[in-house]
């Protein structure tokens, strides 16, 4: 049965590891819930018990195939309304995951591909990720977490975590929107359009650049 709680679970799931391949434990997923932890237990007995996720007892949470389908479709339905918001709204991106996650649940699967369609089928939204496609396939290059790249690495800003919007305007008044060019200097330190910048607080664990 569709269910916003059980969304709100498969997407947290699906968002850990889309990043990084450690699977999420159920105490991270406790946190990123702000949930107790026994009514996360709860949660995920029930969606194993529906099949949409597999774990044993003390052990990691990871989607099923028919989980990643579900949670691929709810995150498609997101981005595709976090990228509309912005290209037809003029909202920052700092202010749509919020209404996002409202209308999410509320739009038809017709008016959902209508925007798909009126936006020219984007494969990414206004932070970098990736917008699955109808049958659940994404496009990514390969990447890099600044935290991680090493002195004198170049790339592109992929993607920027959406989730602090105080921090993603300090990383836009950095001038590492997505797409643009960095080069990564001293720790703490980039290169943007000729200009060393620092690093906003907390940005090096949340931008990640073409690898």
């Amino acid at each position: 049965m569709p269910s916003p709680a059980v969304d709100d679970y498969l997407k947290t799931i699906y968002h850990h590891t889309e990043w990084q391949d450690e699977q999420i434990t159920p105490s991270q997923l406790a946190a990123q819930l702000s949930l107790a932890p026994s009514s996360v237990t709860e949660m995920v007995q029930k969606l194993t018990a529906q099949g949409l996720v597999s774990h044993r007892p003390y052990g990691p949470i990871a989607l099923t195939a028919e989980g990643s389908r579900r949670a691929a479709a709810i995150i498609r339905r997101h981005r595709l309304i976090e990228t509309w918001l912005v290209r037809e709204f003029d909202y920052a991106w700092d202010e749509v995951h919020d209404e996002a996650e409202v209308l999410e649940h509320a739009l038809s699967d017709r008016l959902l591909a209508g925007i798909d369609e009126r936006l020219g089928h984007p494969h990414f939204d206004p932070h970098g990720d990736a917008i699955p496609d109808a049958d659940g396939r994404v496009h990514r290059e390969e990447f890099v977490l600044l935290a991680d790249a090493p002195e004198g690495h170049q790339g592109r800003v992929l993607r920027v975590s959406d989730r602090d919007p105080v921090l993603l305007r300090a990383v836009q008044d950095a001038g590492m929107d997505i797409g643009t060019a960095v080069e990564v200097e001293a720790t703490g330190r980039v290169r943007v359009a000729g200009a060393s910048r620092a690093v906003p607080a907390g940005a090096a664990d949340a931008v990640w650049l073409t690898a």
